[in-house]
């Protein structure tokens, strides 16, 4: 299982370095570009580089906590989040002013779902008791309230107001939710290396002692 938890949290720190040399060397503005239109600089490759990489740590991760014995519920949703980062990689999001093509759609709503599942996920974790429980319950508790800032201006689009990543920090919410959820993820692993899960008292979930 260590192997599993090494493995994974080298995935997923591999992932965050490619995503920052991508950010170093594209020079965008990280307050009102979006992560997705990194995609169309020339070393956009970095950026489905990336979340295939994120994508690979959140599905180890998510084995090393099977096997650990964790809720079937908390697994289901780290794995639903890795395939959602894969579907983002794999499926780039449009040129902005370009019409919403299927490709940019599974994009978006994989993004949404991927924003969604890991602090559902971290909830869980952190109800089980799991080590460093506090920080993970207070880090999916800013994603999710981050991921309701990005989805804000889409239902305001929706009643035909117009707004533009320029009027609002839409890189800055969204990075927050990124990072808050990749923490998420890492204490996830970093829970497991040394403890092992336990059975509390009459719990039909374990816990981390």
């Amino acid at each position: 299982m260590k192997a599993l938890l090494v493995s994974g949290l080298t995935a997923t720190g591999a992932g965050t370095g490619a995503m920052l040399t991508l950010h170093a060397r594209a020079g965008l503005d990280p307050m009102h570009t979006v992560i997705s239109e990194y995609a169309f600089h020339p070393d956009g490759w970095l950026l489905p580089t990336a979340l295939t990489l994120f994508a690979a740590g959140g599905v180890l991760t998510a084995e090393a906590l099977r096997r650990a014995g964790a809720g079937r519920w908390i697994v289901m949703l780290l794995v639903a989040w890795a395939v959602s980062m894969f579907l983002i990689g794999a499926f780039p999001t449009d040129r902005p002013g370009v019409p919403l093509s299927m490709s940019g759609g599974i994009h978006r709503y994989a993004a949404f779902a991927a924003f969604l599942v890991m602090p559902a996920a971290g909830m869980l974790l952190a109800r089980d008791r799991a080590r460093y429980a506090r920080a993970v319950r207070v880090l999916s508790a800013i994603a999710l309230g981050a991921l309701l800032l990005v989805v804000v201006p889409y239902v305001v689009r929706m009643f035909g107001i117009p707004l533009t990543n320029d009027d609002i920090p839409a890189g800055l919410t969204q990075r927050v939710v990124v990072i808050t959820e990749l923490g998420v993820l890492a204490l996830a692993g970093l829970s497991l290396l040394k403890p092992s899960f336990q059975r509390s008292q009459g719990a039909a979930s374990p816990s981390l002692a």
